[in-house]
């Protein structure tokens, strides 16, 4: 918190004017929220800067004011962001200790600052705002995740690796197309949290409480300077909604989840059984008692921080399932699930990105790999298919005969399986299919769009330089 700390106080509450007893310190702590809204502080300073502007315009406050106000405010965001703070629990969140603080430099000035206003619209916008410009942050940092990947796909783009399906040896593809994949991926992921971005475009101020303000406002005004689309239009579902932040969280959900698909590969590829790449040593670290050991733990917390930011978007939805309109005090806990999930998945995308940045793949190794399990016996059928008109499904019981006969003779791939042996199965089988039964034969045929073939890659690789 900028080395700052949250202090209590016994002081009046702000909002204290009808009660003679202070609230109880149980209470106090349960209802404070200013340990993890402080993290809003520039928000609700842009947006009581951007709320005074509007009153002034509208003759509602002095512009003498407002300007004391704007300075007041500078002052204020200085203060915070120097770490000389003093923040205070007993005013329980970032916007009462930012009024009071003003208030305390100011004076009169400062208490007509919320004017046309409640605390209501305040939170809900200020959490919008910040949601809107973490949106936008999480994007940007997502897109060098895919340049990272694209770099490496473009220096990989005909090494040959098997592909699974259930984990076991399916066919082989090459390193540059398993790399585009995730780029595709993320591309969705972006597309996802864009829209949850134009979703989050109305601006709640002016809303007040949750039935509007009988002063004579412009709130196109407040809406245009803090860079939304327009106001809300319904004032209860300006203050009430939090689908914003519900719908962030279930975009980083997803791309949480795709980051952790992508970690959970580096972990077997680096592991000595799969041997297919090697973790650089900033990125790797040891064990206490076994010497020997390169443990992938960067990658391992990437797939235990997307179980975790996927319980925050879950935990959101539950929060709100059952509140009615308008504002209840159960929404104090959409900033913190929101906060964390937003910097949790800000550490997944620096950290996977560094990982491929810096990792190096063993070109030897996957294409031993690519061998094993017969991995091209689909390409047989489909030359049988292809070359003399046979139905796929015979096609595919005379490559199965094939592969048994492989096994049981003690061949590595088919195409070490000679050919009299090939013909003995089916005499339609010829030297011409033999050549494709090698796994480089077996990924360069792979030309259909989106296919696995090098020059595909190429090409891909190509499309997604221009886009990024």
């Amino acid at each position: 918190m900028n080395n700052t700390e949250i202090k209590p106080d016994k002081g009046q509450k702000m909002w204290g004017g009808r009660f003679e007893a202070q609230p109880d310190e149980a209470l106090q702590a349960i209802n404070a929220s200013i340990g993890i809204d402080y993290k809003m502080w520039r928000e609700d300073i842009d947006g009581s800067i951007a709320h005074s502007s509007m009153l002034a315009e509208c003759g509602i406050i002095s512009v003498e004011d407002k300007e004391k106000i704007h300075a007041g405010l500078k002052q204020i965001a200085d203060e915070i962001a120097a770490g000389k703070f003093e923040f205070k629990v007993e005013l329980e969140d970032i916007h009462l200790n930012i009024e009071a603080r003003l208030t305390d430099m100011i004076g009169e000035a400062g208490k007509r600052l919320h004017t046309g206003r409640s605390r209501n619209d305040q939170v809900a916008n200020d959490f919008k705002l910040w949601t809107r410009r973490a949106t936008t942050s999480t994007i940007k940092q997502i897109k060098d995740i895919q340049k990272v990947l694209v770099k490496r796909a473009a220096q990989h783009h005909d090494w040959i690796m098997p592909g699974f399906t259930h984990l076991q040896t399916a066919q082989p593809v090459t390193l540059g197309h398993h790399l585009l994949a995730y780029v595709e991926m993320l591309a969705r992921d972006i597309k996802r949290l864009e829209a949850a971005y134009e979703n989050a475009g109305d601006c709640v101020l002016g809303s007040a409480a949750l039935a509007g303000t009988p002063y004579p406002i412009k709130r196109e005004l407040t809406a245009k300077e803090l860079g939304f689309n327009a106001p809300a239009g319904n004032s209860m579902d300006g203050v009430a909604s939090r689908d914003f932040a519900m719908e962030a969280l279930g975009a980083l959900s997803i791309a949480a989840v795709n980051l952790s698909r992508l970690a959970d590969e580096i972990v077997l590829w680096s592991s000595s059984q799969f041997a297919f790449a090697r973790l650089s040593d900033d990125w790797s670290t040891g064990s206490s008692i076994m010497p020997q050991k390169r443990n992938p733990d960067a990658a391992e917390l990437i797939r235990a921080k997307a179980a975790k930011i996927s319980s925050a978007s879950q935990a959101l939805l539950m929060i709100v399932k059952s509140l009615p309109l308008t504002y209840s005090k159960d929404l104090q806990e959409d900033k913190v699930l929101t906060f964390g999930a937003f910097e949790d998945f800000w550490l997944c995308t620096v950290s996977i990105a560094q990982m491929m940045e810096k990792i190096a793949f063993n070109r030897e190794n996957m294409r031993k790999a690519a061998c094993f399990g017969y991995s091209t016996a689909t390409d047989l059928a489909d030359w049988l298919v292809r070359t003399h008109a046979i139905p796929f499904r015979e096609a595919h019981h005379i490559t199965g005969a094939v592969v048994k006969a492989a096994e049981q003779a003690g061949y590595a791939e088919l195409c070490d399986m000679p050919l009299d042996e090939l013909q003995k199965i089916d005499e339609r089988i010829s030297i011409e299919a033999k050549e494709l039964l090698v796994v480089e034969a077996s990924v360069n045929s792979r030309q259909s769009y989106g296919g696995t073939a090098p020059s595909n890659v190429l090409k891909q690789i190509e499309i997604w330089k221009a886009k990024l």
